[in-house]
């Protein structure tokens, strides 16, 4: 065994940074399945990208979104509107989506600017994160018309791999878009109910 000694916390805390310790050794191994857990690309992504700074994750996804878009254009020559609008069903407007930018009405792009970890677990798997499945899918629900979303992935900590996108295909949601649809219509059936009867109080 090696004892590797520091004069200050910030240095130890410093050599702690890529490795497997014993606070960490939850977020490794995984007891059901053969799946990766985020500590695995913790550990990826403190090897490969600047340490963040502190800013808060919300402000830094606004502040970043344009460079994103920016670089999505550039890669893909893709006209894109980014106006802010709300995109609302035909049928009923509490059904709706705030789409980062938009190709006429087939495709959209929405973007995400991740945390590092985040951000490499993403790349690596090619798979739209889990807390982002649904946001993907309400485009679908709410725009009978789109195609195509790309999912696009910005994080300039991490040089490696600054930029990337996903692409998602209505065709292979066609399932979950229905599904997703008629449970916000019956959903949104029961809260009008609600309202109502509250409102005549």
């Amino acid at each position: 065994m090696k004892i590797l000694k520091f004069k200050n916390r910030e240095e130890w805390l410093a050599g702690r940074i890529g490795k497997i310790t014993g606070s960490r050794l939850k977020d490794i191994i995984v007891k059901r399945g053969n799946g990766k857990k985020l500590g695995y690309y913790e550990l990826i992504a403190e090897r490969l990208a600047i340490a963040p700074d502190g800013e808060n994750p919300m402000d830094r996804g606004t502040r970043l979104e344009s460079e994103a878009m920016d670089m999505f254009i550039k890669e893909t020559k893709k006209k894109v509107d980014t106006s802010l609008v709300i995109w609302a069903r035909e049928d009923n407007g509490s059904i709706a989506i705030s789409p980062d930018g938009f190709i006429g009405k087939k495709e959209a792009v929405e973007v995400k600017c991740l945390s590092s970890a985040r951000h490499i677990e993403a790349w690596l798997t090619q798979v739209v994160p889990d807390e982002y499945e649904m946001q993907a899918i309400q485009y679908f629900i709410v725009n009978d018309d789109l195609e195509t979303l790309y999912l696009a992935f910005y994080d300039p900590r991490l040089p490696c791999k600054v930029f990337f996108y996903l692409t998602i295909k209505r065709k292979d949601l066609q399932e979950k878009i229905a599904e997703y649809l008629d449970y916000q219509r019956k959903t949104l059936a029961e809260i009008d109910e609600i309202v109502l009867s509250l409102s005549n109080f």
